[in-house]
C-alpha cells in the first residue's frame, strides 16, 4: 500500500466575500447595520440594541435620535422569524418612552404590532407585541387606533394563554382601552368577562389586581353587569373579600361590588345567596380604614335606588351605619354618613334612626373636619325634611347651636345644609323659639349675602320659615336683613327670587316692616315681577298682595280700592291717587312739608297722643281763633319747662327759643296727632249703630251719622252751592299742615264721606268696600241678603251688592247697575 496523501482544501470561489468578524462599541454603526440584507447581521444588530435599549430612558432617546424607529418597523414585517421576534422585543422595550410612543404613531405601526398576535407566532413574540400595545394603549389615538385595527379580538384570546407575562400585558392594555366607551361595548360582543374573571385565579397578584380593575370599568354598564351575575361574578367577588389573603385586592374588589349594587336585580341576587349580609359584616368589622371606607361607599351606590333601599333596610343596615359613624377614620364617617343621607329617602329607615343615630350625626358637626360636617349636616337635613320627630330628635341632642355656627362657615354646601335643618325645625313653634333664641337673625344675614345661588335660596327660605312672629321679625329688621332681602329679589335665579318673595311675604305681616319694604323698593320690584310671565311666581303675587294689605295707605293710593277685609287702622291717610313712577311720602314727610294749595292729606286716626287736634270749626265765639296747630304742633316736646311766669313772659321767652324750623324738628319728635272728635264719632257709633241688629238698618243708621258729620244731605241741583274746597281750605290754614284729620272736615264731598263711612264700618263689623271714582268722587259697596227672594227650597239667594248712599239721600241704597247709582259715581 503506498502512502496517504493530504487532499489539499478548496479554496473559496472568487466571487465569495470572507467571513468578517466585527466588535462595535457605538450604537450608531449598529443602527447602521439594521440596513443590511443578511438575516443573521440583522438578527444580531436587533439583539444588540434590545439590550442597549434596556439599560435605561436614555439610551432609548438615543436610538430615537439616530433614526432607529423606521428600519426597526420595517423588520416587524421580515420574512425571517427571529428577526421579526428580536424587532418586536424591541418595540415592547422601547413603547414606554413618550417620545418614541409619538413617532410610533407617525409611523403607524400598531397593525404590524398586532398582526404579531396570532395564535402561530412564538409566545415572546405575543409577549413584547401585547407589552407594546400596552404601553401604547395609555394614550387615546392609540386606543383608538388598536380598536380600528380589530386588536382586542387577539388580546381577549390570549387573556388564555399559558405565559403569566402574556396574560398580564394583555389585561393591562384591556383595561387601557376599556376607558373608551365603544371598547367597554365591544368587550360585550367578544364574550371577555369570564376570561377576565379567570385571571381572579391567578396566582400572580398584578395580573388579579389587573383583572378587578377592568372588572371595575366594564360593570359600569348594566349589560355587563348582568353577564358579570350570570357567570357568579358577585359570589368571585366576595370570596377574595372573606380571603385576608388577598387584602391588597380587597379595595377593587369592593369597586366592582358597588357597580353591582346599584342594580336592583343583582342586589337582589347578591341578598338571597347571603352576599349583602357578609358585605355588611365585613364593612362593620373591616380591619383597615381605607378598606372600611371604600365597603360603605359600595353600600352607598345600592342605597340611591328605591328597592335597594328596601333591600338594605330589610338587611338592618341602620344597625351597621350607626357603628360605622364612630369610626375613628374621617373617610368612614363621611361615608356613613351619605349612606344615611341616601337611606332617610325610606320612610321606615327614617323612623329608624329617630331614636338613634340622630344624635351621633349631631355630634358630627362639631368634628373639625369640613367633609364630615358637610355629610353630617346633609344627613340630618335629609333626616328631618317632613319628619317633626326626627327635628325634635335633634334639637334635643343640642343641634341648633352647631348649625347656626354652620351658617358661617367657609362651605357652601355646609351653610345650605344647616339652612335647611334649621327650616325643617322651624315648622314647630317650640323650636323656632329656640332657634330665635340663638341669634338666629344675625346669623342669616351673612347666608344671604353669599354670591351662590344655592345657599341664598336656602337662606331666605330659612328667613321665611323663622320670622313667624312680630319679635321675630323685628330682630331681621334691625339687622338690616330687609334690604339684602329686597336685594335678592332682582336675582335672575327662579329658586332665589321665589324664595326671597315668600320671606318679602313674611315680613310683610307686620305693617311697620311693610311700609320699611315699601320704602325699601320691594313693591316696586314685585310689581315689575309680576309683569314678567317668566319671572313671576305665587310667592311674587303674595309678597304684592301682603305688602300692600299691610300698607293700606299705599293700596289705596295705588288702587284705588280697599275691599271688606281691608281693615282701616290707624295713621290710614289718604293721599290720593298715586301718579305711575312716584312714590308715595310717609305721613310724616306729609306734615313737615310747608303748607300749600295741594290736594288735602287726609287722617284717620283714634291713637291718643299729644297734642289733641280739635275740631277748627268748634272753637267758641269769643276766642280770636282756634290756636295754630302747624305741623310743629304734631311735634312732642321731649322734656318740659321748668318754671312759671306771666303769659306775657312766656310768651317773650318762647319766642327767643324758637330758633330755624330745621333746628326745631332736630329738637323734637314728630308724632301724629290724635283726632278727638273721630274718636268721639267711634263712642257714639258704638253706642248708637253697633247695638243694631239688622244689617240694613245698621248700615242706614250708619249712613245718616256720616252724613250729618260731613254736612248733611246735599241735592244734586244745590251740589255747586256746597263750598266743601273753600272749608277744607280753611281748615288746612288753620291747621299750617296738609294734613288733615277726618274729624276736622265738617263740609265733605263724596271721598270724605266715603272714607268715614269705611272707617266707622271697620270699627262697628260692618262689611263695606272703599272705591275711588274720578272727579272727587268715591263710594263704599256693601253686600246684603234679600230674604224676600228665598227660593221654594227655603234656601236664601246669594248676596247683592248695593252701593250706599251718603250725599244725595243719606242711608238709602242703589243697585250696582241701577241708573241711580251709575249717576252716583260717575256724574
Amino acid at each position: 500500500m503506498g502512502k496517504k496523501i493530504k487532499k489539499e482544501a478548496e479554496p473559496p470561489p472568487k466571487d465569495v466575500f470572507d467571513p468578517l468578524t466585527i466588535e462595535s462599541k457605538k450604537a450608531q454603526t449598529v443602527v447602521l447595520m439594521l440596513n443590511s440584507t443578511e438575516e443573521e447581521i440583522l438578527a444580531k444588530a436587533c439583539e444588540a440594541i434590545y439590550k442597549f435599549a434596556l439599560k435605561g430612558e436614555e439610551n432609548k432617546a438615543t436610538l430615537l435620535e439616530l433614526g432607529a424607529m423606521e428600519p426597526l418597523t420595517k423588520l416587524l414585517k421580515h420574512e425571517d422569524k427571529i428577526v421579526r421576534r428580536n424587532a418586536t422585543m424591541i418595540f415592547g422595550i422601547l413603547a414606554s418612552n413618550n417620545d418614541v410612543k409619538k413617532v410610533l404613531r407617525e409611523l403607524d405601526i400598531l397593525s404590524s404590532i398586532i398582526a404579531q398576535l396570532a395564535p402561530e407566532e412564538e409566545v415572546v413574540i405575543h409577549e413584547f407585541a401585547s407589552l407594546c400595545l400596552a404601553n401604547m394603549s395609555v394614550e387615546y389615538t392609540s386606543k383608538v387606533q388598536i380598536f380600528e385595527y380589530g386588536g382586542m379580538e387577539p388580546l381577549v384570546r390570549l387573556l388564555g394563554s399559558p405565559d403569566p407575562d402574556v396574560k398580564k400585558n394583555s389585561i393591562e392594555c384591556l383595561y387601557n382601552l376599556v376607558q373608551d366607551y365603544h371598547c367597554r361595548l365591544a368587550i360585550q360582543d367578544l364574550s371577555a368577562i369570564p376570561p377576565i374573571m379567570e385571571l381572579l385565579k391567578s396566582e400572580f397578584p398584578i395580573i388579579q389586581l389587573l383583572a378587578l380593575k377592568t372588572l371595575e370599568v366594564v360593570t359600569n354598564d348594566r349589560e355587563s353587569r348582568l353577564i358579570f351575575r350570570d357567570s357568579q361574578g358577585p359570589e368571585q367577588i366576595l370570596k377574595i373579600l372573606e380571603t385576608k389573603e388577598f387584602t391588597d385586592l380587597h379595595a377593587e374588589a369592593l369597586n366592582v361590588i358597588a357597580n353591582c349594587l346599584e342594580d336592583v336585580d343583582t342586589t337582589v341576587h347578591i341578598q338571597q345567596g347571603g352576599g349583602l349580609k357578609k358585605l355588611l359584616t365585613f364593612t362593620e368589622n373591616a380591619v383597615f380604614p381605607e378598606i372600611q371606607k371604600s365597603a360603605t361607599k359600595a353600600i352607598s351606590r345600592a342605597a340611591y335606588d328605591p328597592e335597594n333601599r328596601k333591600v338594605l333596610h330589610d338587611q338592618e343596615v341602620e344597625k351597621c351605619l350607626i357603628t360605622l359613624l364612630g369610626a375613628e377614620n374621617d373617610g368612614t364617617k363621611v361615608a356613613a354618613a351619605k349612606v344615611i343621607s341616601a337611606m332617610s329617602e325610606n320612610m321606615q329607615s327614617k323612623e329608624y334612626f329617630n331614636t338613634e343615630g340622630i344624635p351621633q350625626i349631631v355630634q358630627l358637626l362639631k368634628n373639625e373636619n369640613d367633609d364630615v360636617k358637610e355629610a353630617a349636616s346633609e344627613a340630618l337635613a335629609n333626616l328631618t325634611t317632613a319628619n317633626s320627630i326626627n327635628a325634635n330628635a335633634a334639637a334635643e341632642a343640642e343641634a341648633i347651636e352647631p348649625l347656626i355656627n354652620m351658617l358661617g362657615s367657609s362651605r357652601d354646601n355646609n351653610i345650605a345644609n344647616a339652612a335647611t335643618v334649621l327650616t325643617n325645625m322651624a315648622t314647630q313653634e317650640s323650636l323656632r323659639l329656640m332657634i330665635q333664641n340663638h341669634d338666629f337673625m344675625r346669623a342669616i344675614i351673612q347666608p344671604l349675602n353669599n354670591s351662590n345661588h344655592m345657599v341664598q335660596s336656602k337662606a331666605a327660605l330659612t328667613v321665611a320659615a323663622i320670622a313667624c312672629d312680630t319679635d321675630a321679625r323685628t330682630e331681621f329688621k334691625n339687622a338690616n336683613g330687609l334690604i339684602r332681602l329686597v336685594e335678592l329679589l332682582h336675582s335672575n335665579n327662579e329658586e332665589v327670587r321665589r324664595n326671597a318673595s315668600w320671606a318679602v311675604m313674611v315680613c310683610a305681616s307686620d305693617e311697620p316692616i311693610a311700609v320699611e319694604l315699601c320704602k325699601l323698593g320691594a313693591l316696586d320690584i314685585l310689581q315689575e315681577i309680576n309683569t314678567s310671565l317668566k319671572r313671576k311666581n305665587n310667592f311674587s303675587e303674595a309678597a304684592y298682595n301682603r305688602l300692600l294689605h299691610n300698607n293700606l295707605s299705599l293700596k289705596y293710593c295705588m288702587n284705588g280700592y280697599l275691599s271688606s277685609i281691608d281693615i282701616i287702622s290707624d295713621i290710614f291717610y289718604d293721599a290720593g291717587r298715586l301718579s305711575p313712577g312716584t312714590k308715595l311720602l310717609s305721613l310724616k314727610e306729609f306734615a313737615l312739608q310747608e303748607p300749600s294749595d295741594r290736594r288735602a292729606i287726609i287722617l284717620i286716626n283714634s291713637k291718643i297722643s299729644t297734642p289733641l287736634v280739635t275740631s277748627p270749626t268748634e272753637e267758641k265765639p269769643e276766642s280770636t281763633g282756634p290756636p295754630s296747630i302747624s305741623s310743629k304742633s304734631f311735634i312732642k316736646e321731649k322734656g318740659s319747662r321748668k318754671g312759671k311766669g306771666k303769659k306775657e313772659e312766656e310768651k317773650k321767652e318762647e319766642e327767643e327759643i324758637q330758633p330755624t324750623k330745621v333746628e326745631l324738628v332736630a329738637e323734637k319728635e314728630w308724632c301724629p296727632p290724635t283726632d278727638q272728635e273721630f274718636l268721639n264719632y267711634i263712642s257714639e257709633v258704638s253706642k248708637t249703630v253697633l247695638p243694631i241688629t239688622d244689617l240694613m238698618e245698621q248700615i242706614e243708621a250708619l249712613a245718616k251719622f256720616v252724613s250729618g258729620k260731613m254736612g248733611g244731605p246735599v241735592s244734586q241741583e244745590l251740589m255747586h252751592e256746597f263750598k266743601w274746597e273753600h272749608h277744607l281750605s280753611e281748615v288746612q290754614y288753620k291747621l299750617k299742615s296738609n294734613v288733615v284729620p277726618i274729624g276736622c272736615i265738617k263740609k265733605g264731598t263724596f271721598y270724605h264721606r266715603a272714607l268715614l263711612f269705611k272707617a266707622l264700618a271697620d270699627k262697628v263689623g260692618i262689611g263695606a268696600t272703599l272705591i275711588r271714582g274720578e272727579y272727587n268722587r268715591a263710594w263704599n259697596e256693601v253686600k246684603l241678603i234679600n230674604e224676600r227672594n228665598r227660593g221654594i227650597t227655603g234656601l236664601l239667594p246669594p248676596p247683592e251688592k248695593f252701593i250706599v248712599d251718603l250725599m244725595y239721600e243719606p242711608g238709602s241704597l242703589m243697585k250696582i247697575k241701577s241708573r241711580e247709582a251709575e249717576h252716583y259715581r260717575f256724574l
